[in-house]
């Protein structure tokens, strides 16, 4: 079963063409224009064993707002695309990451509802063409592409530069565990009978 996806979306402010796999091992070429984005996109890539193509055209001159928030909408809608039916899926995914004086902690549960929760105390400013508040406009666009619940928290730290990074490597290493197929699990995990609809 071939769980991949490619989506391309262009608005009057970006383009975006984006091809995942989510069963890969952090391959892919990632340039956004916007250079902590790119290196958030490489961990969450490698990290999260997913071969990741992004490439994004933006509005860089209203700054990375709308090419961080279209990434995020376009990779959901590939993880969405890429895990069908949800058959055979693990669902649900934790992980507590340290990055230094910082330490994040990701849960998520491929639900079927968007909904996200993202609590830090980031320090106000930018780094590297990504202003700090960009990090949760990120993460709820992914969960409302995808349709996960995802809970994010940094719950220390000083340095905005770990606190973020702390927070995608924590979301990845628990989308990691909750895409994996679990080899026990017959149909989709859900009594439901759907994580779809």
């Amino acid at each position: 079963m071939s769980r991949t996806a490619e989506i391309a979306r262009q608005t009057k402010e970006t383009n975006v063409t984006l091809a995942l796999s989510l069963d890969g091992t952090g391959a892919g070429r990632r340039s956004t224009g916007v250079g902590f984005l790119d290196h958030m996109l490489d961990l969450l890539a490698r990290h999260g064993r997913l071969d990741l193509d992004v490439e994004v055209r933006g509005d860089l001159q209203t700054g990375a707002h709308h090419t961080v928030e279209d990434a995020g909408i376009v990779l959901g809608q590939a993880l969405d695309r890429a895990l069908g039916d949800r058959a055979g899926i693990t669902r649900y995914g934790s992980a507590t990451v340290p990055m230094d004086e910082a330490r994040a902690s990701c849960a998520i549960d491929i639900s079927g509802r968007p909904f996200c929760h993202f609590a830090a105390d980031l320090p106000p400013g930018g780094t590297g063409g990504f202003d700090h508040e960009l990090a949760e406009e990120f993460f709820r666009a992914v969960a409302n592409g995808a349709r996960l619940t995802v809970h994010v928290d940094v719950e220390s730290g000083t340095n905005a530069h770990h606190m973020i990074e702390a927070a995608f490597k924590a979301f990845a290493r628990a989308l990691r565990m909750a895409v994996a197929i679990d080899p026990t699990e017959t149909g989709v995990p859900s009594t439901k009978g759907t994580l779809t609809q």
